[in-house]
């Protein structure tokens, strides 16, 4: 089944600005919320399809290349859904977009006594071109709160347990009436555990959490660009009241290259030759990403022509294979002659019939002798 078109999932027109989008696409994550449309899947479908699209078109990059080339332009890493392996992915993603609508809060979310996931982070990692290209392994610094050691996450004093919310009566959550309408909140107390902490556990003062450092090590594949994105299940922050911890999401930032220039797995080299070898052709040496090649000038060859070395561009990180080089040749004209080049060059502009202007040595002389 083909993709719907993103504009039109978010029923916006082609020419859309970023305030418009944002509109449109929060008006329709509010509609097909799950929280609002439970056990519903075709609500949950739309509200995934709504994400997908807005997750492209509010990235200039992306939407560029979607609108060149459509869905296949930002397929991969960096394409739609990247990185949307459940609705907490979402969630955490626009969970600035979705607010405390319906009295939401930590990412759209309704607060519920049960078990909570714990929040996703993020790290950014600068890569060299040649790490980008090659792809490497990087250990990264993660600073993140994890189950306090002494008390095991209760936040309760070892010997001691939490005990059930009097105000909620270990609901978590608490009613509020206004007229005919009764509204639904997070109990203030408790923050909707159900549950108080008494005696609080001296080393995390009842939080049950503790900051901790971590180690992560990170492999980086080949081909990877800036602005894409590597997820790291289970390395965020830990969950509340037995809930799974939250994932690390690695954004990628990538140094530019000094020889190349980049354009998704394929790259383009300009590569200066002198006018004599643009008319005569000739055999040079160019840099490769893995080493120097020699390719072949044809004879004849023009400002601007290109010659494309198949699969000696980047890899691709979704998929196989590799792009493409492309060598883009640009003529040299030499500012300075000399008297002999300066000769040889109006014989051969005499020879064509190609009107220049005179001023060699030896034309000089000869004027002189007569």
């Amino acid at each position: 089944m083909s993709k719907r078109d993103y504009y039109e999932v978010l029923g916006v027109s082609r020419d859309v600005d970023d305030k418009e989008l944002k509109k449109a696409y929060r008006r329709l994550a509010m509609q097909n919320h799950p929280d609002r449309n439970p056990d519903d899947a075709e609500a949950e479908a739309r509200f995934k399809e709504a994400a997908e699209a807005y997750e492209v078109l509010s990235d200039a990059q992306k939407r560029a290349r979607y609108d060149r080339f459509g869905h296949e332009g930002v397929r991969g890493a960096a394409g739609p859904g990247a990185g949307f392996h459940s609705m907490d992915d979402i969630f955490s993603q626009f969970g600035d977009i979705f607010g405390d609508m319906f009295g939401f809060g930590g990412g759209g979310r309704r607060s519920r006594g049960g078990p909570q996931r714990g929040s996703d982070l993020r790290e950014d990692l600068k890569l060299s071109f040649k790490e980008a290209a090659f792809g490497t392994s990087k250990t990264i610094s993660v600073v993140r709160h994890v189950d306090c050691e002494t008390c095991s996450g209760s936040g309760a004093r070892p010997g001691t347990e939490p005990v059930t919310c009097s105000t909620c009566q270990g609901r978590g959550q608490i009613n509020h009436s206004q007229g005919f309408f009764t509204l639904t909140s997070t109990c203030p107390h408790c923050q909707g555990s159900g549950k108080r902490i008494e005696d609080p556990c001296g080393d995390c003062r009842g939080s049950g959490k503790q900051r901790s450092t971590r180690e992560v090590s990170v492999t980086i594949p080949a081909g990877v660009d800036t602005g894409m994105r590597l997820r790291l299940s289970g390395e965020g922050e830990a969950g509340s009241r037995g809930g799974p911890p939250g994932d690390l999401y690695v954004f990628i930032h990538v140094e530019p290259s000094e020889v190349f220039e980049r354009d998704n797995e394929h790259l383009h080299l300009r590569q200066p030759i002198s006018f004599v070898q643009a008319i005569l052709g000739a055999e040079i040496e160019i840099p490769t990403l893995e080493n120097n090649e020699t390719i072949t000038v044809k004879a004849g060859t023009q400002y601007g022509d290109t010659l494309v070395l198949k699969n000696q561009g980047l890899a691709r990180v979704q998929g196989s294979g590799r792009g493409n080089l492309v060598v883009h040749f640009a003529v040299e004209i030499p500012s300075k002659v000399s008297s002999k080049e300066r000769e040889l060059l109006e014989g051969y502009a005499e020879a064509q019939g190609i009107p220049v202007k005179k001023g060699g040595f030896f034309n000089k002389l000869k004027d002189k002798i007569g």
